[in-house]
């Protein structure tokens, strides 16, 4: 089942009504009058982040070219009926007497156009466009205004190509560590796990929180990724040296909202090229009783000329979250590498034929 579209535009509604219209009456409020809604909080007194959560969309982080920073509820409409419609014409039966697509694929887009993949029976993107204090936007990205990713300094322009350098001192398929973290089932395909927390656009856009006065965990249906943060000022970040997957990540509590800094990143787990340096600062707070929004601020001088930031809506999940059990399964990796010995040797016997 697809999560129904929420709205995010609710909460300050529902806290002017309490204030307005149910100061200490809300107990006598008649039979079939709703309550107001009233921010769930935990045992320590903190606003209860718990549950499953998604933040599928099919709005994209970046806006895109010609695009305002709003769209009217006209335009949402055809964009998520052309959206459901496509999935049900793709979840339409195949003609079983079809001919079998050539040798080679078709060069359509899909599992026909390379011969292989998942068809759209496997694809849970998202239908809906993205919600935020009651307007629709058209990018996750809201700051700077544009929507776009800064440009790369000078300095992460030099890093990328000597990246590029230092891999290509081997094929692309000579061995297993430069195949990419998610093909490993290392990490999350995209920044599902984060930080930030990004839609793939593809499937398993799902989270579970858990809560405990010390920690918060953020678990990632994608590759099952699990970050742990430690909530509380008192902490620090480890040295320089330290950088686990998913970097290292402190909370604390501002009011209602939940704000987590994350340093220390992985090497190798490279957000849009960013540096050593970065840092990314989460603020996650309840909207209402189905909704999350969660924004996040990209900090990295080193590589983008300038900070930027975001919010993506999630919504309440009733379904449950499985096992993403994807290195048990992954015989992909051996036949990956296997097929291009084999066609090494085919190349090696090419090159040798006419000689004999």
């Amino acid at each position: 089942m697809r999560p129904r579209h929420l709205t995010f535009g609710t909460f300050g509604f529902a806290a002017l009504s309490a204030g307005l219209l149910f100061a200490n009456v809300a107990a006598q409020a008649p039979a079939g009058i709703a309550k107001p809604w009233t921010l769930p909080r935990t045992a320590d007194g903190h606003p209860d982040l718990q549950g499953n959560w998604t933040n599928a969309t099919v709005t994209p982080i970046e806006r895109p070219a010609g695009q305002p920073t709003v769209l009217s509820k006209d335009v949402v409409a055809r964009i998520e009926k052309g959206v459901v419609d496509r999935i049900e014409r793709l979840a339409a039966p195949s003609d079983p007497n079809r001919e079998a697509p050539p040798q080679g694929g078709d060069g359509s887009t899909g599992a026909a156009g390379n011969v292989g993949g998942y068809n759209n029976f496997w694809i849970d993107a998202g239908e809906r466009v993205a919600m935020v204090n009651g307007e629709y936007r058209t990018s996750l990205i809201v700051d700077p205004p544009d929507g776009r990713v800064p440009a790369l300094t000078p300095e992460a322009r030099e890093r990328q190509a000597a990246r590029v350098k230092r891999f290509q001192q081997f094929g692309e398929y000579d061995n297993p560590e430069n195949r990419p973290l998610a093909e490993r089932c290392i990490a999350s395909f995209g920044s599902n796990a984060g930080p930030p927390m990004l839609p793939n656009y593809f499937y398993n856009n799902n989270y579970t929180i858990v809560q405990t006065k010390d920690h918060v965990l953020v678990m990632t249906e994608m590759v099952h990724d699990a970050r742990v943060i430690r909530i509380g000022k008192h902490h620090q970040h480890p040295p320089a040296h330290v950088r686990p997957w998913w970097g290292d990540s402190i909370g604390w509590w501002e009011g209602d909202t939940l704000v987590v800094e994350t340093t220390n990143f992985h090497p190798q787990q490279i957000f849009r090229g960013a540096s050593d340096t970065l840092k990314v600062t989460e603020r996650l707070s309840r909207v209402d009783a189905d909704s999350l929004l969660y924004k996040f601020t990209i900090d990295d001088p080193a590589t983008f000329t300038r900070p930027w930031s975001g919010e993506v809506p999630f919504e309440a999940m009733t379904d449950l979250i499985y096992e993403y059990a994807c290195h048990e399964g992954n015989y992909a990796l051996s036949n990956v590498l296997s097929g291009e010995r084999s066609q090494e040797k085919a190349r090696a016997a090419a090159k040798k034929s006419p000689q004999q």
